[in-house]
């Protein structure tokens, strides 16, 4: 029998939750790669590249992530950051093999009660023997488990009463960067 969504291969999932923030302050926690994870439970460390040092589109990163069956599997990709809207998207994209691979979207939306924060992934290109791992580890199912844990964290670090966290920088409209307290 298929899974309800049809499908046995990895294409394109998101999960939402209200957080009780505004969108920026949820924004900045996001944008703030470094501090993925913190939310994640896949995603180990995140560290910018090249001249990177905060989330401005074009910036460049690697990220280090653990997962699979008994988290035995371990994983670095590059990635580039493709939009950076503060307090309404902030998107990346991953490669495999020198390619790009996923983009990963979030996007920010006003709510009575704070921020409709949706996290979804687009699955451009992985080659073969990823899309053969898919089927028996579920990947799909595997990284939908994983939105909801990123999501929830995240919630409770914004909803969180114990102020704001570090400082992120937030490029400025003219290209200059600003400090931005959570």
């Amino acid at each position: 029998m298929p899974p309800r969504n049809g499908r046995w291969w990895l294409t394109t999932g998101s999960c939402e939750a209200t957080i009780d923030a505004p969108p920026e302050h949820v924004y900045d926690l996001v944008a703030d790669l470094p501090r993925m994870g913190e939310w994640s439970p896949e995603c180990q460390q995140v560290e910018w590249t090249g001249d990177a040092d905060f989330p401005a589109v074009g910036a460049t990163f690697v990220g280090h992530n653990r997962g699979g069956p008994a988290g035995l599997m371990r994983w670095s990709r590059r990635g580039r950051v493709l939009v950076a809207d503060r307090g309404r998207t902030f998107a990346f994209v991953t490669e495999e093999g020198g390619r790009e691979s996923t983009e990963w979207r979030y996007e920010f939306q006003p709510v009575e009660g704070g921020t409709r924060v949706t996290e979804s992934y687009d699955v451009r290109w992985i080659p073969t023997w990823a899309r053969i791992v898919d089927v028996p580890t579920n990947r799909h199912k595997e990284l939908a488990e994983s939105m909801a844990h990123t999501l929830g964290r995240l919630q409770a670090a914004a909803e969180s009463a114990d102020g704001p966290g570090p400082s992120v920088q937030v490029p400025h409209p003219q290209g200059r960067a600003t400090t931005s307290p959570e």
